[in-house]
């Protein structure tokens, strides 16, 4: 099964543009204030009618007021909406869009409890716990500490760089990977050296696990 990719946290046109061109499934905009990636809706707009055809977009929040994810959703062309706070599973399904729920992972996580709350998510993005971060964090947790049950799709997330890839889809096997600051020259700015080494090490990880 091929790897899905989705690169987080695009803040321009041309780092955005060039992701896509490589052939990745998805990019994340992220409408959180607090983050160093936030966009507001008008880049963000400027960002997706950029994009060529089959790239998916997704948009980032965080514990976010009903009304401004309705605001973003009026403007801006979302395919699916990734939650990164503590919304319960019937905040997230209002909207009637394809949803992704972002678990912090650590140890005594209960799986089984998740999968029949979110049971109608897309996907569960599993990333590194942090106290006072939600996500971005360059932080690797335990990659044994996830389920071999899984019947909702797993994306991995959490201090995946061009180094960790290939090992994190041969020990994981995840549905997809998401990245952030492991292809980043600084927070907010990607490197598209790192995006492109990222890109086919996700696929040399692909090759050498069939």
């Amino acid at each position: 099964m091929r790897t899905r990719l989705k690169i987080c946290g695009f803040t321009d046109v041309e780092s955005a543009v060039y992701a896509a061109n490589l052939g990745i499934d998805a990019i994340g905009l992220v409408f959180f204030e607090k983050s160093p990636r936030h966009v507001t809706i008008d880049k963000a707009i400027e960002i997706t009618n950029a994009l060529p055809p089959f790239t998916a977009v997704v948009g980032l929040f965080v514990n976010a007021e009903e009304n401004q994810i309705r605001n973003v959703l009026a403007h801006v062309p979302l395919d699916y909406l990734q939650f990164h706070g503590d919304e319960p599973a019937g905040d997230c399904r209002i909207y009637g869009k394809r949803y992704i729920k972002a678990i912090s992972v650590k140890k005594g996580l209960d799986f089984e409890k998740l999968y029949a709350e979110y049971h109608d998510a897309k996907g569960l993005l599993l990333d590194a716990y942090h106290p006072d971060a939600k996500g971005g964090t360059g932080i690797q947790f335990d990659w044994d500490l996830l389920p071999t049950k899984r019947p909702i799709p797993i994306i991995l997330a959490g201090g995946l760089t061009v180094q960790n890839i290939k090992r994190a889809i041969q020990i994981a096997h995840p549905y997809a990977v998401d990245v952030s600051s492991g292809v980043e020259l600084e927070k907010g700015k990607k490197d598209t050296v790192k995006m492109t080494v990222f890109t086919q090490q996700v696929q040399e990880g692909d090759r050498e696990t069939l």
